[in-house]
Parts: structure tokens; sequence; C-alpha cells
């Protein structure tokens, strides 16, 4: 296992819509060790493969705080979502930079697991929002984005100045 540079805000991987995954194979699940042994390097609980420079349909996961272990998904589709949630969010990519954020309480994801079995699992609370938000990030789309007019604004400054840092 690896740890890998996580791209950070500015970077056009992170505005890129990921593709699917066609074939799981040794590759894919190095890429899985090394996304997992970055995020706990990062102290995150979540990371999706353009984070680390990976245009592939890929995350991982874990919350010590509900006992999930590893969750590994490869081509995660949110099937189902009820309820309304708000975490004070934040992201490996956008380094001293958080909000909260309204999303689903509960959602229901389909996907692959590394063994390339098919997977059908619901997720609530914090895990919820974690998979939404790598999910997420395989479409491209940061979670302030996810922000009103005033949490973008309140943030501007914040995010201009990132970019701007990391101008590659």
């Amino acid at each position: 296992m690896a740890v890998i540079k996580i791209y950070l805000y500015g970077e056009e991987v992170l505005r890129q819509k990921a593709l699917p995954v066609e074939k799981i194979d040794d590759g894919v699940r190095e890429l899985i060790r090394n996304m997992a042994e970055t995020m706990r390097q990062a102290s995150g609980v979540g990371l999706a493969a353009p984070q680390v420079g990976d245009s592939r349909r890929v995350i991982v996961a874990e919350v010590s705080q509900e006992n999930s272990g590893l969750i590994a998904l490869i081509n995660p589709v949110i099937v189902e979502s009820s309820g309304t949630s708000e975490f004070e969010e934040g992201c490996l990519s956008l380094p001293g930079i958080s909000a909260k954020v309204k999303r689903a309480a509960e959602v229901v994801v389909e996907g692959l697991t590394p063994d390339g079995k098919q997977v059908r699992n619901k997720y609530t609370g914090l895990l919820a929002t974690v998979i939404q938000h790598e999910v997420d990030h395989l479409e491209g789309i940061l979670f302030v984005d996810r922000l009103g007019f005033l949490g973008r604004s309140a943030l501007s400054f914040k995010l201009r100045s990132l970019a701007r840092a990391n101008k590659v």
C-alpha cells in the first residue's frame, strides 16, 4: 500500500465526470488499497478516485464512530434516498474549508465490491452523508456546490485563495 497525492481545489480532475470501471483487476484493487491508506493517513472518512487523480468511478469510506469498516464501491449509484439531515462537511481536497450541508438522511446504493460482487446497501446518518459526498466527486461536484448563495459567498475568499495556491 502507498499513500498517494490528494488533488486540491482548483485542479481540473476534480470537476470532471469520472468514467465507469469496465474491468475490475489487480490495478483497481491496488487503487482501492492505496486510496484507503491515503484516506486514513489524512484522517479522512471518505475518498473518491478523482481526488487522487484517477478519473474512474471508485470510492472508499470508513466512519469509525459507526464502526462501518472499510467500504469500497466501484461504479456506485444512489438508487433511493429519503429524509434530510445536515452535517458539517469538509473535504481532503479543500483543506481548511467546511460548511453545513443538507443531504438525504438515508440512501440505498448499488455498486460492485473489489471482488466484482454486485451489492445493494442502505446507509444512514454520517455514513449516508459520506457516501453522497464521495458519489458527488464522481460527478465533478464538490460539497461547496451544494451550498446556497450565502454559504458560497462566505467561503469565496478561502476558495479563491486555495485555487490560486493550487494552480498547476
